[in-house]
């Protein structure tokens, strides 16, 4: 443990929060200093964004109080916690897209004379703003026309015009690249260096190691340490969070592959993949990294025949599906875990119970007509299989927690009894407990003989996880390694390119 700064730039006392009888907060104390980069990390449920939304006005404290710069505040609104300088940034952006950059820095206090907007002084406000943090952005742009990480900056700017003190960032990396990343670490190194305090949450270890100055945990709503990160370690981490050792989080064993499954041979689509060839054998998990750009997004959607390539087929335990459609490659028992679940692996207007049918219509229909009794059944006996938390089946998925809404992505497949997964990103944006879980059903399933293609940013995952590794570069394989032969470091590399031919 280590012990709070002398001066803290915010002082959280005995927080408490309840929710219909759940308590969500349990008499937490924390404190920031001025300057500081405090990371916050905890599984889904833990209370870390309860804290931010006390933090933010958008909701009180039953009881305890709040600190700033040592005066006592309230934030009974959002807009009481802007005057106070505290600026909250969710993993959901909140911007509006129609508008330019200048517009959203500065929302709703656009300099005017008189009735009208004096256009030059917001550009040049706006540009003064920007300057520390992105200059190259063009405050006249549209913010739709930006990539993610230059919309989080817009944000950041705004919370910086609002003179804020106290920065919240929740999950703030979730959507970037890794190099989009580092210039984010840059970003909020400079805030930090100028007297700004950091509120970090994250589930990515390797960034709170990387970045923060200190980490706190909560676990079911308490705070439960709070480190040094110098004086901690992943391990310690790990096991204040879900209360498990670090060596449970990753429970790949030793396996015996069988014959191949899945065979890539020859798959070239423009510049994106270069006759790109390698397998998958039964009850082997086969790892793939590549950076951004690197062509394993492509190489996903060819084999899954969402993408088309110009040549090279896709062999299914020993049957050649040519280049495949969607429909050819689910009949050949390939399942489909797409990165963004949301957008492509769930349909968030659905219940759970009918997304966990989308999959396998057939099997649940007669003449045209969904038999409904045997659609529930299978429904609840997924829901329980996977452990999924949710109200019921008829919940709406979009309720749901990212690691719940990940296993309804996955029990979908299941329903259909795949041999080969192809998994992408799939522990993105879930916390530990629940990427546990999913490891531990990809640990099952390779021992009841399936093949899983595994493509991830995460280098831990990858390297602990896969049996085999292979490194992606420029739509290029560069490299081949087996687990516990190989460094981050030389797969980095690999990655990048060093090891191309």
């Amino acid at each position: 443990m280590t012990s709070p700064p002398d001066h803290p730039r915010l002082l959280l006392s005995d927080i408490a929060k309840a929710f219909g009888g759940i308590q969500a907060v349990r008499g937490v104390s924390l404190d920031v200093g001025r300057g500081e980069i405090l990371a916050l990390c905890g599984e889904n449920g833990a209370g870390k964004s309860t804290l931010a939304k006390i933090l933010a006005g958008e909701i009180m404290a039953d009881s305890g109080t709040i600190a700033l710069d040592g005066h006592p505040v309230q934030l009974p609104d959002p807009a009481s916690a802007h005057r106070m300088g505290i600026a909250v940034i969710y993993q959901e952006l909140n911007y509006v897209p129609t508008l330019t950059v200048a517009e959203n820095v500065l929302l709703g206090r656009l300099p005017s004379r008189g009735p009208v907007v004096d256009w030059d002084a917001v550009h040049r406000e706006a540009r003064a703003i920007l300057a520390p943090l992105a200059p190259h952005v063009d405050p006249r742009l549209p913010v739709a026309a930006l990539p993610v990480a230059e919309r989080q900056v817009v944000e950041i700017a705004r919370a910086l015009s609002l003179d804020a003190r106290v920065i919240v960032m929740d999950e703030p990396t979730a959507a970037l690249s890794q190099q989009e990343v580092g210039r984010l670490f840059d970003l909020v190194r400079r805030l930090a260096s100028s007297g700004v305090s950091v509120v970090y949450i994250s589930h990515r270890l390797d960034e709170v190691f990387s970045l923060a100055d200190r980490v706190a945990v909560l676990r079911d709503g308490a705070l439960v340490g709070v480190w040094a990160v110098g004086q901690t370690n992943r391990a310690e981490v790990v096991r204040a969070m879900v209360g498990r050792s670090v060596e449970e989080l990753y429970p790949r064993r030793e396996s015996t592959p069988g014959e191949p499954l899945l065979e890539a041979r020859g798959l070239t689509r423009g510049g994106k993949l270069v006759d790109v060839s390698f397998s998958v054998r039964a009850g082997e998990i086969v790892g793939i990294f590549g950076l951004l750009g690197s062509g394993a997004d492509v190489l996903v959607k060819v084999l899954f025949g969402a993408m088309r390539a110009d040549r090279g087929e896709v062999i299914v335990d020993g049957r050649s599906l040519g280049l495949p459609t969607p429909g050819r490659a689910r009949r050949a028992g390939i399942a489909l875990v797409p990165a963004e679940r949301k957008e492509e692996g769930l349909v968030l207007g659905m219940n759970v119970r009918e997304n966990l049918s989308l999959s396998s219509l057939s099997a649940i229909s007669e003449w045209g007509f969904i038999k409904q009794r045997v659609e529930r059944i299978r429904a609840i006996d997924m829901v329980r299989a996977l452990q999924v938390r949710t109200p019921g089946i008829e919940a709406p998925v979009s309720q749901l927690s990212g690691g719940n809404q990940q296993k309804v992505v996955l029990g979908r497949w299941l329903q259909r009894q795949p041999r080969v997964f192809v998994l992408e990103e799939p522990t993105r944006g879930i916390d530990v407990g629940a990427k546990v879980e999913v490891y531990r059903l990809m640990e099952n399933l390779t021992e009841q003989g399936a093949a899983i293609l595994l493509v991830s940013s995460e280098l831990s995952e990858i390297l602990s996880m896969s049996d085999r590794i292979l490194t992606i570069a420029d739509g290029r394989l560069t490299a081949e390694f087996r687990r516990g032969t190989v460094t981050q470091e030389e797969v980095l590399d690999s990655a990048i390119g060093g090891a191309a031919a």
